[in-house]
């Protein structure tokens, strides 16, 4: 059926902040049935204790958000008396920040979504960064996608983790070479139109085209992610050959709107979306927005020149949003000039939902007791400190930590540990306020992701293969020549089957005599292949490292099973009692 009319500007802006009069709409609205969709975004398990603030319209008053327990009550409230109420999230639900999620590998997060009753999710970029079977885990409750088992935790009702109790969906995310779907990618929800009738609301969901690139979610091999227009457009033609004549994207790539604006303002929006909103079919008539942390709530004509609504609510739960459609009761096609959309702020004057404040006490109890749980002795202090030759015990370390970790699952040669990666050593003594009954004791609280190193919710560890004369060049690329002419010296930290000599006397570029490079003690030779461990990051010059680019046209590049971060604490545990490393991977020529 065709579109109605395109609104005015004035009837635009009513829609957009909810304001239809009663007078204006009653006649119409006699003949519609109600949809309400609730959404959030980006909520990377931050259901406990969190605060932020918000405000709905630049200039207004500032509003304290935040908390699981608060947005629980705020969904109950807005959900009352709805008979067509339907919640979902535009990705990036887990991989949280969080530790009590964090630590148990965002399981809790499930168990809060579980419990707040979600009906669907997008993938967003973070649920792909452990990978397809990580995230069947996450839906299925598998107990699979870690290569230690260290999965399906007790929840705070008594039972093992059993997964989501709804689905993930992407159109966008296919296999290479076949380009089928990894996950449905779009899917019905029938609404109740009156005296045993039901009408279909179709979604259609894609995630964001650059996940390959994001250094968490980095995906070399196996899944592509198709730009997100063509995929909607398909999905929503198929969806009208069926008889669906409500439309709904869940897109999780975002835009935002000049700084300043409030969450319920549409101030000069820019970026991925707005464009992707002028590609995306007119069947489709609303866009519901994540991944760029954005409070915005516009209203966008469409290819047709129909406005439709274009919205993002935030991140962390700050932001609650509300589209409401009305369908045409016969023919089931959405009342254009009917539809409102308002972003609800998370406010902390609600009462906190009881139910999830208990689940939250829970996962800081067992957060409590994993943080103590000790995971290996050391016999001394593993330090980030260099030594004359630009050595690091730790540094070193992790090195073999990453090579250790690349092999469980795949082939590598060699690894190597970048600069500035780790932000605290591993001491010898007692960490404090813990339990101090034996010196050389390290917790799991020393050693999970965020702690030692320096990549919040830790990168993926990725292997590639690289000639010889590419990782002589790494080797070079430790020192660095400014504009100015000065030359810093980055050391970077090999695997112990490695060892060279530099001469400080030669020019930047030539100090290491390739020659003199030693793998598994053997020559390095220019036209071989050698296959090199890495966190991901400095697989691609997004991210990478500042100054080393040699790994950026690394081939047949593969991801671990292993993050950074696992790759360290397991190396301990498995190595315990560990020593420092023997120094001379690197020397100066005397």
């Amino acid at each position: 059926m065709p579109r109605l009319p395109r609104l005015t500007a004035a009837l635009s802006a009513a829609v957009l902040l909810g304001t239809l009069t009663p007078a204006a709409t009653a006649e119409p609205l006699a003949s519609t049935v109600p949809v309400q969709l609730l959404s959030i975004t980006d909520l990377h398990g931050y259901f406990g204790e969190y605060t932020a603030t918000v405000r709905p319209t630049a200039g207004a008053p500032a509003e304290t958000v935040g908390g699981g327990a608060y947005l629980a009550t705020h969904l109950d409230r807005l959900r009352e008396g709805e008979r067509n109420s339907i919640l979902f999230s535009a990705g990036d639900d887990f991989s949280g920040w969080p530790d009590e999620t964090e630590w148990f590998w965002n399981e809790p997060t499930v168990e809060y979504l579980n419990r707040i009753g979600l009906d669907f999710s997008t993938v967003g970029n973070h649920e792909m960064d452990r990978g397809i079977e990580f995230l069947r885990h996450m839906m299925d409750g598998t107990c699979e996608g870690r290569p230690d088992d260290d999965l399906c935790f007790t929840d705070s009702t008594g039972r093992r983790f059993r997964g989501a109790d709804y689905e993930y969906y992407s159109a966008n995310m296919v296999r290479e070479h076949t380009a089928s779907p990894v996950v449905r990618p779009y899917h019905v929800e029938y609404v109740d139109a009156g005296g045993g009738r039901k009408l279909p609301v179709g979604f259609v969901h894609t995630t964001t085209s650059l996940t390959s690139s994001e250094q968490m979610s980095y995906t070399p091999r196996g899944i592509e992610y198709l730009p997100e227009a063509g995929p909607i457009n398909a999905y929503a033609k198929i969806l009208r050959r069926q008889g669906v004549s409500a439309i709904v994207a869940v897109v999780h790539e975002g835009f935002s709107q000049r700084g300043g604006a409030g969450y319920n303002d549409c101030d000069s929006p820019s970026g991925p979306v707005v464009e992707l909103n002028e590609q995306i079919d007119p069947a489709v008539d609303a866009i519901v927005t994540g991944h760029w942390h954005a409070q915005v709530n516009c209203l966008l004509p469409d290819p047709a020149g129909n406005p439709r609504p274009v919205v993002e609510a935030g991140d962390a739960g700050k932001l609650i949003n509300e589209i409401e459609l009305r369908l045409d009761a016969r023919t089931g096609e959405v009342v254009r000039e009917l539809t409102r959309s308002v972003n609800h702020p998370n406010t902390r004057d609600v009462p906190p939902d009881p139910e999830i404040l208990g689940m939250t006490a829970y996962w800081k109890e067992r957060l409590a007791e994993r943080a103590n749980t000790p995971v290996a002795t050391v016999t001394e202090d593993l330090t980030r400190t260099r030594d004359a030759a630009g050595e690091s015990s730790l540094y070193n370390l992790t090195a073999d930590a990453f090579l250790w970790a690349a092999r469980r699952d795949g082939r590598a040669d060699l690894a190597v540990a970048m600069p500035d990666i780790l932000r605290r050593d591993v001491t010898h003594a007692a960490a404090a306020g813990s339990p101090a009954d034996a010196d050389g004791r390290v917790l799991f609280s020393e050693l999970a992701v965020g702690t030692v190193y320096d990549s919040g919710i830790g990168v993926g560890l990725v292997r590639g293969s690289v000639k010889g004369r590419q990782l002589d060049e790494l080797i070079e690329s430790q020192w660095q020549r400014a504009a100015d002419g000065s030359v810093t010296f980055r050391p970077l930290a090999f695997s112990g089957n490695v060892r060279y000599t530099y001469d400080l006397a030669k020019p930047v570029g030539s100090r290491v005599d390739p020659g003199d490079v030693r793998l598994d003690g053997r020559p390095l030779r220019p036209n071989a292949d050698y296959r090199i461990a890495t966190l991901a990051n400095n697989f691609f010059a997004k991210n990478a490292t500042p100054g080393f680019t040699a790994l950026f046209t690394a081939r047949n590049q593969d991801r671990s099973s292993f993050n950074g971060g696992d790759a360290l604490w397991r190396y301990l545990e498995a190595r315990s009692p560990v020593s420092a490393p023997e120094p001379g991977r690197m020397a100066p020529v005397s």
